[in-house]
């Protein structure tokens, strides 16, 4: 049987963070996260998605979900 590849979902808090123009440490207090997490989600380094975790960044981004999330299609050729 052939694997079949989804798609995958996208972290935009990098961009979302430049786009701020806040720092790492103060979003890192303001969303009440470690320094080490919020690095994780730039880099797209999460396995699991904490819903609790995405709340905290949109209150302390002041933005939408849509705005922190992405939907990248696969493939359907692969």
């Amino acid at each position: 049987m052939e694997e079949q590849y989804y798609g995958r979902i996208q972290i935009k808090l990098a961009s979302l963070i430049a786009a701020n123009h806040i720092s790492k440490n103060k979003l890192s207090h303001r969303a009440e996260m470690q320094r080490t997490q919020i690095n994780q989600y730039c880099k797209n380094e999460v396995t699991r998605l904490d819903t609790a975790v995405l709340a905290r960044l949109c209150t302390a981004l002041n933005c939408r979900i849509e705005d922190l999330l992405e939907f990248v299609p696969g493939d359907k050729n692969a």
